[in-house]
């Protein structure tokens, strides 16, 4: 018997959903069951039946992969902003003007990942285009 971790567990990996959730027993009973149910005077074609379990078994698993595949890229994603932290970067803000200045903070939105600069802006992953290195140190420390 299978057993899919709850909500909000601590395993690291999301519950499957819909058919692909079905164990391979599972899917044996609902195929059995269907069966067992025909008239046997007029059988339902069970070649059908299997081909449109695969198939909606197919497009499940594909859309799990798709949505694993989306976490690991904002994933990802977060973890270069985060690298981002005391560089200069310039791109377009989210109110649409052009700013340039040093990351101070990074976050995850519904619309992706987004910098917060040292004068309040905040700019998508996606609207920065330069990356400058690290700044000199300006406080008269290294002199």
């Amino acid at each position: 018997m299978t057993t899919v971790a709850p909500v909000g567990s601590t395993s690291g990996t999301q519950a499957p959903k819909g058919m692909s959730a079905l164990t391979t027993e599972e899917f044996s009973k609902i195929i059995f069951t269907e069966l067992a149910n025909q008239d046997p005077l007029s059988p339902n074609d069970t070649g059908a039946l299997l081909q449109q379990i695969s198939t909606l078994r197919s497009i499940q698993s594909d859309m799990d992969l798709s949505d694993r595949l989306k976490a690991l890229v904002q994933q990802n994603q977060f973890a270069s902003a985060a690298g981002l932290m005391g560089k200069l970067v310039s791109g377009i803000s989210e109110t649409g003007e052009r700013v340039a200045e040093t990351v101070a903070g990074v976050s995850r939105t519904d619309e992706g990942v987004v910098v917060t600069l040292t004068g309040g802006h905040r700019v998508k992953m996606s609207n920065l285009d330069m990356v400058v290195g690290d700044l000199p140190d300006q406080s008269g420390a290294g002199r």
